[in-house]
């Protein structure tokens, strides 16, 4: 288990019993280290700065007794926002129909970019509708990373939440 991971495993119940769900732990830095926290409301709603900083205050004092990080970090809590990074694979679900662009680790027929419409999961694969209509499969880990794009749909989607 990565620290990420480790650091993930830690806070989540905390993160969840606030009504918050993580949607990434990324630790980025070599001398100023920076412990990211993106999370979001289960319930759905816009998430607000003062959200930020309740998580913030609750993370941080599970850290300072657990203590996983050996040194010196900055904290930073945040929300995914529209363009969201796809991390896990109900992200993949969650928003079939959106615009996408995802990287793989690997080439798939010789592409290792690929934007277009996602649609869905099958099999512990990611399926994109590319522009040019044909549907690509990646296995989800092949995936290096994926976001969402920001888009009109995307935008008018968010506004009816």
């Amino acid at each position: 288990m990565d620290l990420a991971e480790r650091v993930e495993q830690l806070i989540a119940p905390t993160v969840e019993g606030l009504g918050f769900e993580i949607v990434r732990i990324q630790i980025s830095g070599k001398h100023d280290l920076c412990l990211q926290v993106m999370a979001e409301p289960r319930d759905g709603k816009t998430m607000t700065v003062d959200d930020c900083a309740d998580i913030s205050r609750a993370v941080s004092a599970v850290l300072d007794v657990e203590d996983p990080i050996d040194r010196t970090y900055t904290l930073e809590v945040s929300s995914p926002g529209l363009d969201r990074p796809l991390v896990k694979p109900r992200d993949f679900e969650r928003f079939a129909g959106f615009e996408a662009k995802i990287e793989a680790y690997q080439p798939i027929e010789d592409r290792r970019r690929f934007r277009g419409h996602l649609a869905g999961m099958e099999n512990g694969s990611v399926k994109i509708i590319v522009d040019d209509g044909q549907e690509k499969t990646i296995a989800f880990d092949n995936i290096q990373k994926a976001k969402l794009v920001l888009t009109d749909e995307l935008i008018a989607a968010a506004k009816k939440r």
